[in-house]
């Protein structure tokens, strides 16, 4: 059973030293990687988020610059903030810790960020590139879930891949990854009538609906590739899936854990991002 598990903290590891390799050679060319964390408020789960970032980006050898603001901040302030960080030359990333306060915007927010500095991929510039297929940032959690397919050595081409899921964040970009891998897409969510007959068509089952447990053995055929996006707060306090992991194990040929599983990914595809960022402005510098 050991063996089914993709450890999302190994491959994690593993990005992440490529990504130093990365940022030191940039370094010795005179040019420092530089993330920029805003984060509006003092929730816990944010500030656990935003601690974690500016860690790993220190831990690379990366410029990181965290603007704490507090939850009374208005949207104009907001947009100036993220105005002073699209000017500034020393930063190639910009992200914005969601969710914002009520009184902001967040798509108005997402917007202003200067697409080449959009190292969440949220923009409405980078979701049309990769629709189009073009080059540009995809945000980090999908980019993350092809980064283990790949190392896993799973094969997309030809494969059913179904994604329970259809938000901005993963389960839209998620399926254009998939399309652009050559996998046929089927995409379900709430209004999705007789789910597991859909899902256990998938050769590739993608959760992310943030309903602990929802995806059962009945939604899972025999030697699929499980992968879950959910992070829940269970009410015995630990985290858990949107899979449920144990009735699943011995079905799928390969799953995700929770924790362990996707989650660490995004983190070192947000590092990832951002030195792509950086390396494209130095070519342009020059």
């Amino acid at each position: 059973m050991e063996g089914k598990i993709i450890d999302g903290r190994e491959i994690s590891r593993l990005v992440k030293e490529e990504v130093k390799v990365g940022v030191d050679r940039l370094k010795a060319k005179g040019m420092t990687p530089g993330l920029a964390v805003i984060l509006v408020g003092e929730d816990p789960a944010s500030s656990a988020y935003v601690g974690s970032k500016e860690r790993t980006t220190k831990a690379l050898g990366m410029h990181s610059e965290v603007i704490r603001l507090s939850s009374e901040t208005s949207e104009a302030d907001l947009l100036a903030e993220i105005g002073r960080l699209n000017g500034d030359p020393a930063i190639h990333g910009i992200l914005v810790q969601l969710p914002l306060p009520e009184q902001i915007d967040e798509q108005r927010i997402i917007a202003a960020i200067h697409p080449d500095k959009d190292v969440d991929g949220f923009h409405p510039v980078n979701a049309g590139r990769l629709m189009a297929g073009m080059e540009g940032f995809v945000p980090c959690t999908p980019l993350g879930i092809m980064v283990m397919l790949e190392r896993r050595g799973v094969d997309l081409n030809g494969k059913h891949a179904v994604v329970v899921g259809r938000s901005n964040i993963v389960g839209k970009p998620m399926a254009m990854l998939l399309l652009h891998a050559n996998a046929t897409v089927t995409i379900c969510h709430s209004k999705t009538a007789d789910l597991p007959s859909i899902t256990r068509q998938a050769d590739v089952l993608i959760a992310a609906v943030g309903r602990e447990g929802m995806i059962g053995r009945e939604h899972v055929k025999e030697d699929a590739v499980v992968i879950d996006v959910g992070i829940n707060r269970g009410e015995d306090g630990k985290l858990h899936g949107d899979v449920d992991f144990d009735s699943v194990l011995p079905v799928a040929s390969a799953i995700t854990p929770v924790p362990g599983g996707v989650g660490p990914m995004t983190i070192a595809m947000l590092m990832s991002n951002t030195l792509k960022s950086a390396e494209r402005a130095f070519r342009e510098e020059r």
